[in-house]
């Protein structure tokens, strides 16, 4: 995969106990944002900086409304099971983007 692409991310602390579902346009860069906790936000105040789980996309609307769908729609646990289907052992996959 490339480097740069919109995809829809759940970020997580080091004990798993916080859940953080973002959208961007740059998964690697705004992944090393949150890491670096460049900004003021939900993800630096909880350190949340662990990606459990992304899903790309090709435009950014479709994202954006998967965003949408899993914020509201979707239970903790319905979550928990999203993230154990791609990452049942819950591993940081920052590294996996850089490929």
């Amino acid at each position: 995969m490339p480097r740069a692409y919109i995809a829809v991310y759940i970020m997580t602390n080091a004990h798993n106990t916080v859940l953080y579902i973002g959208v961007t346009s740059d998964l690697f860069a705004r992944v090393t944002q949150h890491k670096e906790q460049r900004t003021k936000s939900f993800t630096k105040k909880y350190n949340l900086n662990k990606l459990v789980w992304y899903e790309p996309y090709e435009a950014i609307i479709d994202a954006i409304n998967r965003e949408t769908f899993l914020k509201k729609r979707l239970t903790r646990q319905q979550k928990i099971e999203l993230i154990e289907k791609l990452n049942p052992e819950w591993k940081d996959l920052y590294l996996t983007l850089n490929n």
